[in-house]
């Protein structure tokens, strides 16, 4: 199986300032009637291009983690090669611990802010680039890729559908023109992002898929892609 190819985003547009987001509303009742009820929104206070909120949805005992959901980033379609069939409306999704801080005391420490700060990150990223984001893209976190924090060695994303929410959440339709599609961002090792590569996205879902690894995020999961020896 092939690898993929890496692109380099190098030039990014000026800055320009939003519209305001168009489909806030209709995102929020979409989380709440898939996920939970929007405990609390995490909203931009200057915005470059699209206004990036995070809505979250507490964890509970039938689903003890916590969602992370953006809003906005489909105000703007992405540009989206001629000929490739991907969505052009995308929002972000990720799934934390159920203990994960999400106050804004705590988001002072980077060790809370970082999910945060990637979704809002990987949510600008196609419209600041004129680029887009789809299904087994991933996204280091710099070059070399830096750990998000100092908790966890993850320090990239590969962008996914998510394995832990309902079916009917994946899409939201809002006219005939426009339907938006949650993707997961699942942070993973760099040695997972070198194998999928080198060998493709469905190499490295097979690993993953191998260990049981989820959009779940885990601070501390095994490396699918670091070879482990040892005396048996």
């Amino acid at each position: 199986m092939s690898g993929s190819p890496i692109f380099h985003h190098t030039e990014a547009t000026p800055f320009q300032a939003p519209q305001g987001e168009e489909c806030i509303e209709q995102i929020s009742n979409h989380i709440e009637a898939h996920l939970g009820k929007v405990d609390g929104v995490f909203h931009e206070i200057v915005s470059d291009t699209v206004h990036i909120d995070v809505h979250f949805v507490r964890a509970t005992e039938d689903f003890p983690f916590v969602r992370v959901v953006t809003s906005g980033m489909s105000d703007l379609p992405m540009t989206v090669p001629e000929g490739v069939e991907t969505p052009r409306f995308a929002e972000l999704l990720m799934t934390v611990p159920g203990d994960w801080r999400v106050d804004q005391e705590s988001f002072k420490d980077e060790a809370w802010y970082w999910p945060i700060r990637l979704l809002k990150g990987l949510a600008r990223l196609p419209h600041k680039y004129k680029t887009w984001l789809g299904f087994g893209h991933t996204v280091p976190n710099g070059e070399p890729p830096e750990p998000y924090a100092a908790t966890t060695q993850l320090c990239g994303a590969i962008v996914l559908h998510s394995v832990t929410v309902p079916d009917d959440f994946h899409t939201l339709r809002i006219d005939e023109h426009k339907e938006i599609t949650f993707f997961a961002v699942v942070p993973i090792y760099a040695e997972e992002m070198n194998l999928k590569l080198r060998l493709g996205t469905d190499t490295l879902l097979d690993k993953l898929g191998a260990m049981e690894v989820s959009d779940v995020v885990d601070l501390s999961r095994r490396n699918v892609a670091r070879k482990r020896f040892g005396i048996f």
